[in-house]
């Protein structure tokens, strides 16, 4: 009989060991130890299952009840760092230990990457605490700590200002370690452009337990973090961010068009005119099944961000953009922080305030895919989805327009390569309460037929994707080995020809693979050294 190679008895060993979360606990508890950690600060910020607040810590960050349920695969412990010194110690404890660290900054990661696994053991690095916001402008920027979310994020600026802002999302509840790293964006995309163009330093601990900024980390590394998705390379602290200048008046509408009205051709105007409109207006378009008198349609919602006033506004829908059929009484005028609360769907009476609150108003089952448009659907292209959408049932479209600024930025100046070219990024969207996998099945196979109904209406070699739209449909590490050839499937879809410069940089800063995830960045073989499952 042969004799069962060290390498698999020692990795079976190894496994036996940690079976247990407590043990799990108390050897990560001794090797913070050993990493001068006092005991007073290593009791305070691990979690173990036997802790009363455990289940409350895992599921204040929960962003996607898929990933919530009796099934789910649960952290052995979760770290709650508020100091440099224990994120250090958490990332050379996980490697040294071989236990997978998941790192979370938000949860609003669609697939929920930050806080499950694959793996049977694995630990929740959670950023909450990192969450100080300094704004300077004089200097215009500021540093922000990657537990910080959006909503508070704006806040503080509006605080110092009220004629900056910030290029992010229009949700006030997402990370921003996260959110900046796998480069986010919000309605001022055609004006400014994405998060990462506007991000000039940063902090971050390596796979070598070291807190490097941009000069000590080296361009290649600074390169990567802003849009190749920061739990790839190391654990995000803070960024250092740029910021714009808005005016003091914003315009903000929001129209409906019917399918058996003006929604063909006002959704096909907004094809050809999008990328070349004015800089100031950025649109988006809801396409949605609905019910109207007992008969199934599809509602096209128009909803616009404008940089001036209405009068302006209605001087560049009118030539740019006719069909659209925009009126001055469809405008509402307000400052910047007023639109960042209409675009969350509060009321006009609603205070800034509302954007320090860090707990969403629900949490849905969900999934999301996204895809490219870079050659307009014709008016019969168009008609031919609005059938297909009201036969499937509950999935909706998000067109988000492009051109602008995102024009004049080449592909490679950062990770994210969706630039020019695109007329607009789709986000196929569908929620639903029900709990089981009947459920699951029904309304994700809603998502995948639509998906595929869309095929030839979208990029092609390589259909492309976008990153914080997080899709595991389109590829996985999910047989463990986290290699160069299953990486590939899903990062050139989210990278194209970046990909290959993200992986040689992944190769270099963290060879043994301390950071992964099912769609992190992979590792080549250095020296015959494969990277670690």
């Amino acid at each position: 009989m042969a004799e069962t190679p060290i390498y698999f008895l020692f990795i079976f060993l190894i496994s036996a060991a940690f079976s247990s979360a407590d043990c799990v606990r108390d050897s990560f508890a001794q090797c913070f130890s050993q990493n001068k950690i006092p005991d007073s600060e290593i009791s305070s910020i691990i979690y173990s299952p036997n802790n009363p607040s455990f289940t409350t810590v895992l599921d204040d960050y929960v962003r996607n009840r898929r990933y919530n349920v009796s099934t789910t695969r649960k952290p052995k412990i979760i770290i709650t760092p508020t100091t440099e010194a224990q994120v250090s110690a958490a990332v050379l404890c996980s490697k040294k230990l071989g236990i997978q660290l998941k790192i979370r900054s938000g949860g609003h990661d669609y697939e929920g990457l930050s806080y499950v696994s694959i793996q049977d053991t694995f630990v929740i690095l959670d950023m909450f605490n990192f969450r100080k916001i300094d704004v300077n402008i004089a200097d215009e920027s500021a540093w922000v700590q990657s537990g910080a979310q959006l909503g508070e994020l704006y806040y503080r600026i509006w605080e110092k200002s009220k004629v900056h802002a910030f290029p992010a999302g229009v949700c006030p509840t997402v990370g921003v370690g996260g959110h900046i790293s796998g480069a986010g964006y919000g309605n001022l995309l055609r004006k400014y452009g994405l998060t990462v163009d506007h991000v000039i330093d940063a902090q971050i601990v390596d796979a070598n337990g070291r807190v490097l900024d941009r000069a000590s980390m080296g361009e290649d590394l600074f390169w990567a973090i802003r849009g190749g998705g920061g739990a790839s390379f190391g654990v995000i602290l803070a960024f250092k961010i740029k910021l714009v200048r808005v005016p003091p008046v914003v315009t903000v509408f929001r129209v409906e068009r019917f399918q058996n009205g003006t929604a063909t051709d006002s959704v096909f105007q907004f094809q050809q005119i999008t990328e070349k409109m004015d800089h100031d207006l950025f649109i988006r378009v809801l396409l949605q099944p609905v019910t109207l008198n007992k008969v199934r349609s599809v509602r096209a919602t128009f909803i616009g961000m404008f940089l001036g006033d209405s009068s302006r506004l209605i001087s560049v829908t009118g030539s740019q953009f006719p069909a659209l059929g925009l009126k001055k009484s469809d405008c509402k005028e307000m400052s910047w922080i007023d639109s960042v609360l209409y675009w969350t769907n509060f009321d006009n009476t609603t205070a800034p305030t509302a954007l320090l609150n860090r707990v969403p108003d629900s949490v849905n089952f969900l999934k999301r895919k996204s895809d490219y448009v870079k050659t307009p659907i014709s008016k019969s292209g168009l008609e031919s989805l609005f059938k297909k959408m009201v036969e499937i049932g509950k999935v909706g479209l998000v067109f988000n327009s492009y051109g602008g600024r995102m024009n004049e930025i080449p592909e490679s100046e950062t990770p994210f390569p969706h630039r020019a070219g695109n007329l607009f990024k789709i986000q196929y969207s569908v929620n639903w309460e029900d709990e089981g996998e009947e459920a699951d099945k029904n309304f994700i196979s809603q998502a995948r037929t639509l998906y595929s109904f869309m095929k030839p209406f979208v990029s092609k070699n390589p259909r492309e994707a976008y990153l914080n739209y997080r899709d595991l449909d389109i590829g996985t590490t999910d047989n463990g080995k986290n290699s160069y050839t299953q990486g590939k499937v899903y990062g050139v879809k989210y990278f194209k020809n970046n990909f290959d410069r993200l992986v040689k940089i992944k190769t270099k800063v963290d060879p043994d693979n301390v950071f992964r995830n099912e769609q992190s960045i992979p590792t080549l073989a250095v020296g015959g050294r494969k990277s670690k499952p």
